[in-house]
């Protein structure tokens, strides 16, 4: 446990850049939104909502990413194993998630207190997400940045591994199962089933129930790989 505490303190030397890049990111998207429906406020749909939160989700997998393509070598030149070097990446990246998430439950908090920003402006509180628990809410903000990192790693060590022809091979394959399943459901008159399955489930199964069972087996799919790849 020493060797992978070790190992993450490593990874802390980026840590502005862990930091300031998310939130300067979703910062620049918060503003931008506010300063157009500011100006639209007369035209706008009530309650408008906003997707511009993504963006922080979208930074912090590519910055998991870039964990594996950067520091993995310099680890392994520091007499590191593998195995640490995944179990600090990945508790790094949990402990990454859960301040973010406390922090966009913040925010949530705010957002509502001053009524959408005084333009009833859902940027940071999405009717979809909503969970009347604190704990769940914060569960609700937190796994997704633990499943899109876990993806961001698993991206970099297939990259690592095969190069960019094995990024882009995994890729197509991704796609061809996703259309065979569309064409399949479709197939089966089976989307009405597929939108009632969505419908009857709650934020928290939606946003970190069933998230939370992906990243576990990304997870291991990760450290598999790793074991095969080199610096």
């Amino acid at each position: 446990m020493s060797r992978v505490l070790a190992a993450t303190r490593v990874q802390l030397i980026s840590w502005p850049a862990m930091v300031s890049w998310p939130w300067g990111i979703l910062a620049s998207s918060f503003l931008i939104n506010l300063a157009v429906f500011a100006l639209i406020a007369d035209e706008m749909p009530d309650d408008p909502r906003t997707g511009g939160l993504v963006s922080i989700y979208v930074v912090v997998m590519i910055g998991a990413a870039q964990t594996i393509t950067q520091f993995f070598p310099f680890s392994l030149g520091l007499s590191l194993t593998r195995r640490t070097f995944y179990a600090a990446t990945s508790l790094l990246l949990v402990a990454e998630s859960l301040v973010f998430g406390v922090l966009l439950y913040l925010c949530s908090l705010a957002e509502r207190a001053t009524d959408g920003w005084g333009l009833s402006l859902g940027f940071f509180v999405m009717p979809f997400m909503q969970n009347d628990n604190p704990l769940a809410q914060i569960l609700i903000f937190t796994v997704p940045f633990i499943v899109l990192g876990y993806i961001g790693m698993f991206a970099a060590l297939v990259l690592k591994r095969w190069g960019v022809g094995g990024l882009y091979l995994l890729s197509i394959v991704l796609l061809l199962l996703l259309g065979l399943l569309a064409v399949l459901v479709t197939w089966q008159h089976w989307w009405p089933a597929v939108g009632r399955w969505f419908a009857d489930q709650s934020a928290l199964a939606l946003f970190a129930g069933w998230p939370a069972l992906l990243a576990l087996l990304l997870a291991g799919a990760g450290q598999l790989l790793m074991r095969r790849t080199t610096a």
